[in-house]
C-alpha cells in the first residue's frame, strides 16, 4: 500500500486515538503522520498473576482522563484543534474495551467531532509502517492476544497464517506465572532478559501446521516439566526462558518466511508487544538477510499498545472518508470476518 502525500489527502488533519484493549491505556495524537503526543499507563499485577478484565477496566477508568489531559498538554492542543476521535473497537478484552469506547464516544459528542472505531491489529500495522517507512511488508503481528502473519492484498489486509489456539505473548506470560517472574515492566521483557543468561537448550514441542502455529502444547509441556526440572537441578529458570524463546520464535520465523515466499515480498515488519523482543528481531533478521529482504521493527514506544497507533489508523480511515456512526460505535471483542487464508481484517484504507 502506497500512501498519497498528506497535502493531497488532508490539510493538517489532527486525530486523537484512545487505546485500552488490554492492560495498557493510552491516548495519542497524530497530525498528518507526526506523533504529537503518546502518553500511557500500564496495569501491573503481582508475580504469578494475570490481569482480569474487570480489574483492568477499573484501572483504566481511574487514569484515562488524566492520560487524556496529558496527551493534549504534550501536543499543545485544545479540543477545538482535534478533527476526529478514534478508539479501539476491537479485538481485545471486553470490559477494558467498553471503558475506552464510552470515554471516546463521550469526548466526541462533547467536542462535536466525528468518531471512528479502529481495528486494533490495523493500528499496530499502520503505526509500524509510519515509523519504519516500510512500503508493502509481510507483517508478523505478535502480542499477548494475537499472533498472525498478515499481508496487504487487493486493498485489504489479509491473514495468511496465525495461531490456532493461544497467542505467543499469552504463552510467554503464562509461563512467567509458572516460575513467578515479575510482571514489571512486563513478563515478556523479563523472560527476554533471563533468556540472555540461559546456556542449556531444553528440547520443547515444535508445532507448525502449514501456515499456522500452535502454542498450547509447548505451554502445557513446559508447565508440567518446569517444576520437575528445576527441583532436580536439570536446568535453571534462565535455561527454560532461553529454550522457550528459541522454540516459539523459530516457529514464527518459519511461517513468516513461508508467507513472504507466497506473496513475493521483500520486506518484513514486526509489530505488537512481543515485536520489541531483540532476540526475535535478530532471528528474523538472519532469515531476511538470507533472502535478500529487509526487516523493519520498532522499539517499545510503538510496538507496545499505545494511543498513537489508533490515531494513525484513524487518520488513514478519516482521510479516506470513513466515519463511525454513534449507533454503530459498539465494541467487537473478536473482530474477525473469516477464517481462511484470505481473511479480511478491516475496511480498505487508502491506496
Amino acid at each position: 500500500m502506497v500512501l498519497q502525500p498528506a497535502s493531497v489527502r488532508s490539510n493538517m488533519t489532527v486525530v486523537i486515538g484512545f487505546e485500552g484493549s488490554a492492560n495498557k491505556i493510552g491516548v495519542g495524537i497524530i497530525r498528518d503522520g507526526e506523533v504529537l503526543s503518546n502518553p500511557r499507563r500500564t496495569y501491573i499485577t503481582p508475580p504469578g498473576q494475570g490481569f482480569l478484565p474487570g480489574e483492568t477496566a477499573k484501572h483504566h477508568r481511574s487514569v484515562i482522563l488524566t492520560v487524556l489531559q496529558e496527551a493534549l498538554d504534550e501536543a499543545g492542543l485544545k479540543a477545538e484543534d482535534i478533527d476526529c476521535v478514534a478508539y479501539t473497537k476491537g479485538p481485545g478484552m471486553g470490559a477494558p474495551l467498553v471503558t475506552v469506547a464510552i470515554v471516546a464516544r463521550t469526548v466526541a459528542q462533547l467536542w462535536g467531532k466525528p468518531l471512528l472505531g479502529v481495528n486494533h491489529c490495523i493500528g499496530h500495522i499502520e503505526m509500524g509502517r509510519l515509523i519504519t517507512n516500510a512500503q508493502n511488508p509481510t507483517v508478523l503481528y505478535v502480542s499477548g492476544g494475537n499472533t498472525q502473519v498478515i499481508a496487504y492484498s487487493e486493498r485489504r489486509y489479509r491473514i495468511f497464517g496465525e495461531t490456532i489456539d493461544i497467542a505467543v505473548g499469552n504463552c510467554l506470560d503464562r509461563f512467567a506465572r509458572v516460575i513467578k517472574i515479575s510482571n514489571d515492566p512486563s513478563p515478556g521483557y523479563n523472560i527476554e532478559q533471563m533468556a540472555k543468561k540461559g546456556t542449556k537448550y531444553i528440547e520443547l514441542p515444535y508445532t507448525v501446521k502449514g501456515m499456522d502455529v500452535s502454542f498450547s502444547g509447548i505451554l502445557s509441556y513446559i508447565e508440567d516439566a518446569a517444576h520437575k526440572m528445576l527441583s532436580t537441578s536439570q536446568c535453571t529458570p534462565e535455561d527454560l526462558c532461553f529454550s522457550l524463546q528459541e522454540t516459539v520464535f523459530a516457529m514464527l520465523v518459519e511461517i513468516t518466511e513461508r508467507a513472504m515466499a507466497h506473496c513475493g515480498s521483500q520486506e518484513v515488519l514486526i509489530v505488537g508487544g512481543v515485536g520489541c523482543n531483540l532476540r526475535l528481531q535478530e532471528m528474523m533478521g538472519v532469515m531476511c538477510k538470507e533472502r535478500g529482504a529487509r526487516l523493519f521493527a520498532t522499539d517499545e514506544s510503538f510496538c507496545i499498545d499505545n494511543g498513537a497507533m489508533i490515531a494513525q489508523a484513524g487518520w488513514e480511515m478519516f482521510c479516506s472518508g470513513h466515519v463511525t456512526e454513534l449507533s454503530d460505535s459498539w465494541i467487537t471483542q473478536r473482530w474477525r470476518q473469516l477464517s481462511s487464508s484470505s481473511s479480511e481484517l478491516s475496511e480498505p484504507l487508502v491506496t
